[in-house]
């Protein structure tokens, strides 16, 4: 049951209590996939819980997505990501080039996660708009 966050898995025991105990893989996919969400638009220094917390501010580079900065933005997200979500294990993120937007810049992450009774890979794009605004999607 350790899949979800803590308030999630409070509030879907108190609505569904036969769950408890068995956690439904796509559920967890889900909580991963909203806390991501929350990580990579959050900004570093922004968060009273810890200064680390989220990505740098991609705003200032959102005019200048170029090979240049791609490393730095790929490395943020995989280390923000290793960092404040232990359910993704193997954690990968890999550029992945847009020919159609140039002013988005596209992520995969890969990674493992470690349900009581398997694992499951899942693998989510990020994009990055101009405006700093990360999307996840599976």
């Amino acid at each position: 049951m350790y899949q979800q966050r803590l308030l999630e898995r409070i509030r879907e025991v108190e609505k569904h209590p036969e769950l408890r105990g068995n956690p439904d893989p796509e559920v967890v996919v889900s909580s991963v996939m909203r806390h991501l969400r929350m990580i990579l638009n959050t900004k570093q220094g922004t968060a009273p819980i810890d200064d680390d917390f989220g990505v740098p501010d991609f705003t200032n580079l959102g005019s200048t997505f170029g090979q240049d900065t791609i490393p730095d933005i790929q490395r943020s997200i995989a280390d923000v990501v290793r960092k404040y979500e232990p359910r993704l294990k193997g954690v990968n993120v890999t550029y992945i080039p847009q020919s159609d937007d140039v002013l988005q810049v596209a992520f995969k992450l890969e990674a493992i996660i470690q349900t009581e009774s398997r694992e499951v890979p899942v693998v989510f794009e990020t994009i990055i708009d101009p405006d700093g605004k990360v999307s996840v999607k599976e």
